[in-house]
């Protein structure tokens, strides 16, 4: 039997105080998702406030400069606050002429797949919301949904710059799916299951998918930042350009939905890579599980944050060439030469 962490301690305590006060199951696992709701939607949102202030100053240290340090004292620390304030401030303006129902639907729909997907992640041994036997499928079938709310704000915004910018959006993360998803079939091929504790655990047993598969952590890097839509990949948001894409004519706490969702998407990359190649949860017993999931998963935000300020961007059609001509026949030939090894080495 799996020793229960740390997390999954005060979830069983937790449900055993609600059962004392109310002794219905259906009532106690109705409670403890509202609160795994809860504590998911406060992970994505002080996400959001921390990655705001760590990328100035990440973007400032690369670029020699000073970075936040006006509000919050000398360090700035309260300049995601006052941005914050700001957006909720803003005047709501709907543009003349936009399909107003699809307009005010695409932020809203947009934040709901960027969060759900965090409902399959075990955070810690049993500390996971949704711990379903095919978590992997459940996973990218959610997350393929963002694809339309962009092409909904694009279209339904009666402007020819958010069109164009939310039609390239659908063009780069259809390209940048499919070695995304093929990146992964080689640690679900030697796991031998879509269950993501079941692929944290076997990295715990034997050694972290990064040095048993490289060429497909380098695939899903490159397909994950892509998929974020950050630097060098951000054509969706090309200023010189299109201004501002699908987000061209929303404002205040409309577009704010759209700044939380590219941080929750920014986590959500950095949360897959922890899982399937750094082992996710798993790691020395001096300190908790979850801990080292949180401290893997922000190094990985560094990195990608890294190559945000690091690399220029570059042309719609050289993104494209890249994605369909280099990465996806790479990420095949990996699912090829995984299958051989695990031949050779009676894995099958």
């Amino acid at each position: 039997m799996m020793e229960l962490s740390f997390l999954g301690t005060i979830a069983l305590t937790l449900r055993a105080l609600i059962y004392s006060i109310v002794p219905i199951p259906f009532v106690v696992d109705l409670v403890m998702t509202f609160v795994g709701i809860a504590l998911l939607l406060g992970i994505i949102s002080m996400a959001a406030i921390v990655f705001t202030y760590a990328e100035r100053k990440i973007c400032a240290f690369i670029q020699v400069r000073i970075g936040p340090n006006r509000v919050g004292g000398r360090f700035g620390l309260l300049q995601p606050i006052a941005d914050m304030l700001k957006l909720m401030s803003k005047e709501d303006i709907m543009p003349a002429g936009a399909d107003k129902v699809v307009w005010a639907l695409s932020p809203a729909l947009l934040f709901v797949p960027a969060a759900l997907v965090y409902a399959f992640f075990p955070f810690d041994a049993g500390a996971v919301l949704a711990d379903v036997n095919v978590g992997v499928f459940l996973l990218f079938a959610v997350s393929g949904q963002a694809v339309l709310p962009f092409l909904m704000g694009g279209y339904a915004s009666n402007n020819k710059y958010s069109f164009i910018g939310g039609m390239r959006i659908v063009g780069q993360m259809l390209s940048y799916e499919a070695p995304l998803l093929f990146s992964l079939l080689g640690v679900i091929m030697i796991t031998g299951s879509l269950r993501l504790d079941d692929i944290v655990q076997m990295q715990a047993q034997t050694r972290w998918f990064i040095f048993m598969q490289p060429l497909a952590f380098v695939i899903f890097l490159i397909a994950a930042v892509a998929e974020t839509n950050r630097t060098p990949f951000d054509l969706v948001e090309g200023e010189s350009e299109i201004i501002a894409g699908p987000f061209t004519e929303y404002s205040g706490m409309r577009w704010a939905l759209f700044f939380l969702a590219e941080y929750a998407n920014l986590l959500t990359a950095a949360i897959l890579a922890t899982t399937f190649f750094l082992g996710g949860y798993s790691g020395p017993s001096f300190l908790p599980g979850f801990v080292w999931f949180g401290l893997k998963a922000v190094l990985m935000v560094l990195l990608i944050m890294w190559f945000r300020w690091t690399f220029p961007r570059t042309r719609v059609d050289q993104i494209l060439t890249f994605g369909w001509k280099v990465l996806v026949p790479l990420s095949i030939l990996n699912v090829f030469l995984t299958g051989i090894g695990m031949y050779l080495f009676g894995i099958v």
